[in-house]
């Protein structure tokens, strides 16, 4: 049992990455392949299966020197069932039968969850939740998601839906999100959110901004050129980076008075703004905590970066088979 080995696949988008790691959770072999999501995606599940035997193969290893494979992915994941649906950004349109189809080609026990709940159990497991028991993490990307860990399990709720940080409403009669509803999380702080608030705040904002001026002149902004530029002390940008801040403060805030964490992990693209947007968003968290909850729940920034999925997903598949 010890010299069993784990396999995670974390499957996004663009790119599906692969990683053989030990029961302790290093990283033996890692590699990845394009997302083929051409014949409403039919090409995927197939793809992960010829990779993962091909690796083996390469690597001399068969089924029988693994625990289990685990995997992260878009959409809706049944997790008794291994079925996901609502994958839009894969080209899945319908019900796949991940877990039954990869089982069936590999010879492998199998485990899927939501993409980001498999990056909560990452960087819990090995990098900034330090393997505690309670910790959050929140995933600051062209979406805003997230997953509650309480007592070592994922939350996942009666219907998946556990830990959807992104539609906390933090703005009421806010922008209107994908969801349909307003004032989500999500329409502030992921780096679209971020874009759009610096929008609107600049057609209101008349003083000189080199934020405002790119703007102006109808040039693309993104979230990174804002914090860039908050940082360099550009005054509509740090605006739009404090009410950005107090909006996501505000949101783990009530997270952390709920579940009282020891850590709250922020990953993601936006959260590539480092420090600058930790000691802002730190701040708005102090202010709405209960005080208890304000001394024992720290926020912290992921460390991980692309490996969170993959070592999630090794978590994921260690846990199913040793509870």
């Amino acid at each position: 049992m010890a010299d069993k080995k784990l396999i995670g696949v974390d499957l996004g988008g663009t790119t599906i990455k692969f990683a053989i790691l030990t029961l302790e959770g290093e990283i033996q072999q890692r590699w990845s392949i394009d997302t083929n999501i051409l014949d409403d995606g039919t090409h995927i599940v197939p793809d992960i299966v010829d990779s993962i035997n091909h690796h083996l193969s390469l690597y001399q290893m068969d089924a029988e020197d693994f625990l289990g494979i685990g995997m992260g992915s878009p959409g809706s994941v049944d997790l008794q069932a291994g079925t996901v649906t609502g994958a839009f950004n894969l080209n899945w349109k319908t019900l796949q039968y991940v877990k039954r189809d990869i089982e069936a080609g590999t010879g492998i026990t199998f485990t899927i969850d939501n993409d980001a709940n498999v990056a909560a159990l990452g960087e819990r497991w090995k990098g900034a939740g330090e393997n505690e028991a309670n910790v959050i993490f929140i995933t600051l990307g062209t979406g805003v998601g997230g997953g509650l860990i309480a007592d070592g399990h994922l939350l996942h709720g009666v219907a998946g839906s556990g830990g959807e940080i992104g539609h906390v409403t933090v703005q009421p009669n806010g922008y209107l999100c994908t969801c349909g509803k307003r004032g989500c999380l999500e329409t502030v702080a992921s780096a679209t959110g971020v874009v759009r608030v610096a929008r609107d705040m600049a057609e209101e904002y008349s003083g000189d901004s080199k934020l405002k001026a790119t703007l102006d002149d109808g040039d693309e902004i993104s979230s990174k050129i804002v914090f860039d530029l908050a940082k360099a002390n550009d005054p509509l940008a740090l605006m739009v980076v404090d009410r950005v801040t107090n909006y996501l403060g505000l949101a783990l805030a009530n997270a952390a008075n709920l579940l009282n964490p020891a850590f709250i992990v922020i990953g993601g693209g936006v959260s590539a703004a480092g420090d600058f947007l930790l000691t802002r968003v730190d701040k708005a968290f102090k202010t709405n905590t209960f005080p208890n909850v304000r001394e024992t729940t720290h926020l912290r920034l992921a460390t991980l970066g692309n490996e969170a999925g993959v070592i999630g997903a090794a978590s994921l598949a260690k846990t199913a088979v040793n509870g």
